[in-house]
């Protein structure tokens, strides 16, 4: 274990949750909900208090798709490319919001871990479409102006704090 992580936080999730085997993945759900991703000085620790391996809790953790153990910027954009969303032009968006930020395909998150930028299939707002979810928010019938406009507003929000 990491003797530099602060390890009062998961001491905390575990007393609200108990430690037991049964509650892996709302223990990594609020885990992730504080850290924004699983940070791998977990996996060593949880085992330990909850009595059960590594190889159990690692493999819950990359089985479901909403775990990331890749950190994620405090905004994290969802842009839809499903159907709906990719007739009405969600590519030129993803590209838009990546140019803003400096991201790719394999680059999903800027440095400062400001914005995370990922693909989704569906959000479930095809009458909205092209949509994109900023930590769950719909900004609905994006456009890539819109996309650099929000990046703005953004950043403008995160230097206020």
């Amino acid at each position: 274990m990491n003797s530099n992580f602060d390890y009062t936080v998961i001491d905390r999730i575990l007393e609200d949750i108990g430690c037991e085997q049964k509650h892996t993945i709302a223990l990594l759900q609020a885990i992730q909900e504080h850290y924004h991703y699983l940070p791998a000085e977990i996996f060593p620790y949880l085992a330990k208090k909850i009595g059960t391996s590594e190889a159990i809790i690692y493999g819950t953790a990359t089985f479901y798709e909403n775990f990331s153990l890749e950190p994620k910027g405090k905004y994290v954009i969802k842009v839809c490319d499903g159907t709906a969303c990719h007739v009405r032009r969600s590519i030129p968006v993803l590209n838009a919001l990546r140019g803003e930020l400096g991201l790719s395909e394999t680059k999903c998150t800027d440095d400062e871990l400001l914005f995370t930028v990922e693909t989704v299939s569906c959000l479930g707002a095809c009458g909205l479409a092209p949509a994109i979810t900023v930590n769950g928010k719909v900004y609905p019938s994006m456009t890539p102006d819109k996309a650099k406009e929000l990046i703005k507003t953004l950043k403008e929000e995160a230097a206020a704090e």
